[in-house]
């Protein structure tokens, strides 16, 4: 749900600032244009790295969460580790 919001803050800053800069902006219309691009493309750039870093984070939940499953079968407190990794699973939910 953190994505979510990050991505719609993102493209509502983005198209807040655009029309902005085309009200207030005594500039040439190319220039405009190039600079409201580039601000664009600014704002995609942060965006994929937000994105790539979420997916970085919950693959390594994932992945945990996989080894202390390999972990818990492989002992006796099987029924423990099944409720930590389902309160990981919940907690990885809610952030």
């Amino acid at each position: 749900m953190k994505a979510g919001k990050l991505i719609t803050g993102l493209v509502s800053g983005a198209a807040i600032g655009a029309a902005i800069g085309l009200l207030f902006a005594p500039k040439k219309g190319a220039d405009t244009r190039k600079s409201i691009t580039d601000t664009g493309d600014s704002y995609l750039k942060g965006a994929k790295g937000k994105i790539s870093d979420l997916s970085d984070s919950l693959n390594q939940k994932v992945e945990a969460i996989k080894e202390r499953s390999k972990a818990a079968t492989s002992g006796n407190k099987v029924e423990e580790k099944f409720h930590d990794t389902k309160a990981d699973i919940h907690d990885m939910r809610a952030s």
